[in-house]
Formats: C-alpha cells, structure tokens, sequence
C-alpha cells in the first residue's frame, strides 16, 4: 500500500508548509510562495493544506485557496481512488 503512504507523507508535508508559512507570516520573514503550496496539494497534499489553513487560521481570506483547495481535495481522491482500485484488481 504505498499509495496510501504517499499520500499520508504528503499531507503531512502540506501540513508543516502551511504551518511555516503562518510562523514566517507572523515574523515577516521570507514566505512561501502561494504555487508552492498549490504544487503540494496538487501532488496529493490538498487534505494537509485544508487542515493547515483551519488549524493555523491561514490563507482562509483567500478565494482562491477558498475553492481551489477543496476542488484540489476532490481530485486527489478521484486520483486516489483510481489509483487503489487498479492496484486492488490487478
């Protein structure tokens, strides 16, 4: 099941992002750029950003991360779902 592993590391990276680009937020340092985070949760972090944004009260003004996150979570689970039936089947 590496699928799942993939994805869980992922999302975990997704997480740590948002979470270090609210805390270089706060101090005013050097920030991560908004394609970085949508390249994270396109390769199948999109749940880990959507709880970073929740979590540490970030980018939720944005409406693009407003709709692209979820339509990014959407994706990531018609693509995981995808990918787990052919490895079950096959």
């Amino acid at each position: 099941m590496l699928i799942f592993g993939y994805f869980a590391l992922i999302n975990t990276v997704g997480l740590f992002i948002m979470w270090y680009d609210k805390s270089q937020a706060i101090i005013r340092a050097r920030r991560v750029p908004e394609k970085r985070l949508f390249a994270i949760a396109a390769l199948g972090g999109a749940t880990g950003v959507w709880m970073g944004m929740y979590l540490f009260r970030h980018k939720t003004k944005h409406h693009l991360f407003k709709l692209g996150i979820p339509l990014l979570i959407i994706m990531n689970l018609i693509l995981l779902l995808i990918l787990s039936t052919k490895v079950i089947f096959n």
